[in-house]
């Protein structure tokens, strides 16, 4: 199909939060695009180290008891890379996964990494050319083209948002071409530090008075993981 790009991988990420720095990835879900077909495809839940908020599992469908037992980022980090290759990543919203992508490769590898993607995003690609008073979320732009589908799980995004884009290339992309073609994907991060001592007491004295007790040794958390979960802790949240 004229304008279409025939090789890269269609992303969707289910995370803990919204914030890219301190929220991490609960699950992943992929398609391989090899000459414009489905060849291979990616779907992992990911142990985020914490349990995760009600709000969070009414969103995804995803507990904390389904997540306990999966593998950490760290245990999957290898596959997804290998997954993921050189490809050009497609997401709904790409600059948000892939933001969160770049988090969680960067924390791990050694100092100097670059994790570098190429992108194309539906929802601008959607705000571009269905109607202004047409819905623009993934749900609504694939409605809109006649495909209804149960959002909020990755793999199931993930193959929507194949559907979605290709309706788009084939309605617009001749209409303008250069709106179709793959940009870089920036985000600006830096690795997390291990927590804080003061953290370390915060946490331990916050969970004798709310008694509550967490699936893993609170010297493991990383200071950004530690900032969010205190502050679940004291709004009630966990």
């Amino acid at each position: 199909m004229e304008g279409m790009i025939e090789n890269a991988v269609v992303i969707d990420l289910e995370t803990t939060g919204l914030h890219k720095k301190t929220d991490k990835i609960i699950e992943v879900g992929a398609l391989k695009i090899r000459n414009g077909k489905v060849v291979d495809t990616f779907s992992r839940l990911i142990d985020p180290g914490y349990p995760i908020s009600e709000e969070t599992t009414n969103l995804t469908g995803i507990t904390s008891d389904m997540l306990k037992d999966q593998d950490s980022f760290a245990q999957v980090a290898d596959e997804l890379e290998a997954f993921l290759e050189e490809a050009v990543l497609i997401g709904h919203s790409i600059t948000t996964d892939f933001a969160f992508l770049k988090k969680a490769f960067v924390d791990l590898r050694p100092r100097g990494y670059e994790f570098a993607k190429k992108g194309i995003d539906t929802l601008r690609l959607s705000r571009a050319f269905l109607p202004p008073e047409q819905k623009k979320t993934l749900s609504a732009a694939c409605s809109y083209f006649g495909l209804s589908f149960q959002p909020h799980r990755a793999l199931e995004d993930a193959k929507a948002n194949w559907f979605l884009y290709q309706k788009l290339v084939e309605g617009f992309a001749k209409k303008e071409p250069a709106l179709f073609e793959p940009v870089e994907l920036r985000f600006s991060v830096k690795r997390d530090t291990p927590i804080m001592k003061k953290q370390i007491e915060q946490l331990q004295r916050l969970m004798l008075e709310k008694e509550i007790e967490l699936p893993l040794p609170v010297e493991s958390l990383t200071k950004s993981q530690a900032s969010r979960l205190i502050d679940r802790i004291r709004s009630g949240s966990l």
